[in-house]
């Protein structure tokens, strides 16, 4: 019989144990910092099953993919933080939602990992080249995360890997050349030449960053860089510098414009004439059949899409006027390109 000083530092004990248990569970993100909810993801189609990782900034999804291609346990996480460098905490997290994706699901057994990081990425070396709000430099994720999980991995950037799921899978899956532009918090791009992804050792597509004017001086260093201008996280900053009224995001803005609002219109029309620059050159140099537009600001529909389209045609001439396409993935084209590089390893 248990007397009652036992029963208390028994309970003592698991109330301890119950604690660490909780305080190691990885809480979910419900939505992204453009209020987007996570939403079911495409299917891939039949193949090795395979884990995969979008990493953000700011959150981290994850899904265990199987041999139908139906991602299971997808979610959102928040992406670990760390003073500096926050690579060793991030593989540490991976290593904790493989092994929850492999418990909840034991007849799935993975054949390899896609991992699709944000910065300038060496996929072919597998390093994290840099990327600023994660603090590494020249950082060997690949490796790192193969050795961790016990896999192949698939290394990619993410914006890149979301364009290859677009090109499979979405938007882009009609167009052998094309340009994938995410315009959300900042805008971040990608491109398709004859059907394969143009990296430049990691450093091609950074549209986000092609200088559009002389100025505000970018967090990157450069001046004048376009998503200083139009992005979606830009549109409400500017807005909220020149009212000190603080809008629901850019489609308060946008909405603030269509009903009248003098200073939204002027924020509004500066952010498509600078989008309407970049795609110009964009149409100049590389001559993509095709934009695909995703990200936040995407939602706009018509309002981003029927302006951008008027004002590219009457900025160009003899040109051949590259076709405006919404994304179709939303904020799962990320992890699904990353399902599919993975699957390239199985």
């Amino acid at each position: 019989m248990t007397r009652p000083e036992d029963a208390e530092r028994i309970a003592d004990v698991v109330s301890d144990v119950v604690s660490d248990v909780v305080s190691d569970v990885v809480s979910d993100v419900v939505s992204d910092a453009s209020g987007e909810r996570l939403a079911a993801a495409r299917t891939i189609g039949e193949g090795a099953p395979v884990l995969a990782f979008d990493v953000g900034g700011t959150d981290i999804k994850s899904a265990l993919f199987d041999a139908d291609g139906t991602a299971l346990g997808l979610r959102r996480t928040p992406t670990p933080v760390a003073d500096g460098d926050r690579t060793g905490v991030l593989i540490e997290r991976l290593g904790v939602l493989a092994a929850e994706l492999r418990a909840d699901h034991p007849g799935v057994v993975p054949q390899a990992v896609g991992l699709v990081v944000p910065g300038i990425v060496d996929a072919d070396a597998g390093l994290g080249v840099f990327a600023s709000n994660l603090g590494w430099h020249d950082s060997p994720l690949r490796d790192l995360a193969s050795t961790k999980l016990g896999l192949p991995v698939a290394f990619d950037h993410d914006v890149r890997a979301a364009s290859w799921a677009e090109h499979r899978l979405g938007g882009a899956r009609a167009y052998s050349n094309s340009v994938v532009l995410v315009i959300g918090t900042g805008i971040a791009g990608a491109l398709l030449v004859g059907g394969e992804p143009y990296t430049a050792g990691g450093y091609a597509g950074e549209i986000g960053h092609s200088p559009i004017a002389d100025g505000p001086v970018c967090a990157c260093g450069a001046r004048g860089c376009l998503e200083m201008v139009a992005s979606a996280g830009a549109i409400a900053r500017r807005y909220r510098e020149a009212t000190g009224i603080t809008p629901d995001g850019a489609k308060d803005v946008i909405a603030r414009a269509a009903a009248g609002d003098r200073i939204a219109s002027e924020v509004w029309n500066s952010a498509l004439d600078a989008l309407t620059l970049s795609l110009a050159q964009l149409t100049a140099v590389v001559a993509p059949e095709a934009i695909v537009i995703g990200g936040g600001l995407s939602r706009a529909g018509g309002a981003l899409f029927d302006e951008l389209r008027a004002r590219l045609a009457e900025r160009l001439s003899f040109h051949r006027i590259p076709e405006l396409v919404p994304a179709e993935l939303s904020g799962n084209a990320g992890i699904l390109g990353a399902a599919l590089r993975a699957r390239e390893l199985a």
